[in-house]
């Protein structure tokens, strides 16, 4: 129970960090935001912490619940900054709701094989930042928000920015975008060692 528990714990951190990091790209939506949203993954390593994307790609056959739990845990800590968000003078809403109607514009199985770039990216970043080096992670977050490569976390954080009326009225188009954008995540990150390993 303890393990649970501590695994959850690190995870709604984790996704505070990146809802934080989120909060100040929805406040510039530029490529400044971009670049200060590095400081969410930055805070994850540095401390350690379960996010989804930093850990989809290193995970045994024996883990993928765990891995499950993890993304439960990334979402309630976005959920806890977006609640906070809806507090911000600034028109976060609208912004957010622009990041979700860019990502329905292009329909859940675009999303998802984009989200298989973001994920690529993440698992070398954070690889790369456990061995000391951080530039592949400094870089490589802006790389993947300026690709418009979506990130199953901090698109949650995005959608529950986003005023309630509209989300009732696109719950289902949401549902089926998020699964593939989690899918295509997956995807990205363990694509190195898929292919490295017929090598």
């Amino acid at each position: 129970m303890k393990k649970i528990i501590d695994l959850l714990s690190s995870a709604v951190l984790a996704g505070v960090c990146i809802g934080i990091a989120g909060f100040g790209y929805l406040a510039t939506r530029d490529i400044i935001g971009s670049v200060l949203f590095a400081f969410g993954l930055l805070t994850v390593v540095g401390y350690k912490l379960k996010l989804y994307t930093g850990t989809a790609g290193f995970i045994t056959k024996g883990e993928v619940g765990s891995l499950f739990m993890i993304l439960l845990g990334n979402i309630v800590g976005c959920l806890l900054v977006s609640l906070m968000a809806r507090l911000s003078p600034m028109d976060l809403q609208a912004s957010a709701q622009s990041v979700l109607e860019g990502r329905l514009a292009i329909g859940p199985w675009r999303a998802g094989a984009l989200a298989i770039g973001c994920g690529f990216i993440m698992t070398t970043a954070v690889t790369f930042a456990r061995q000391g080096n951080n530039l592949p992670l400094l870089f490589g977050v802006p790389l993947f928000i300026v690709c418009g490569f979506p990130h199953c976390v901090a698109d949650a954080f995005y959608y529950l920015c986003v005023p309630v009326d509209f989300w009732l009225q696109n719950i289902g188009d949401i549902a089926l975008l998020y699964v593939c954008i989690v899918t295509g995540n997956f995807v990205g990150c363990n694509f190195y060692r898929w292919v490295a390993a017929r090598f």
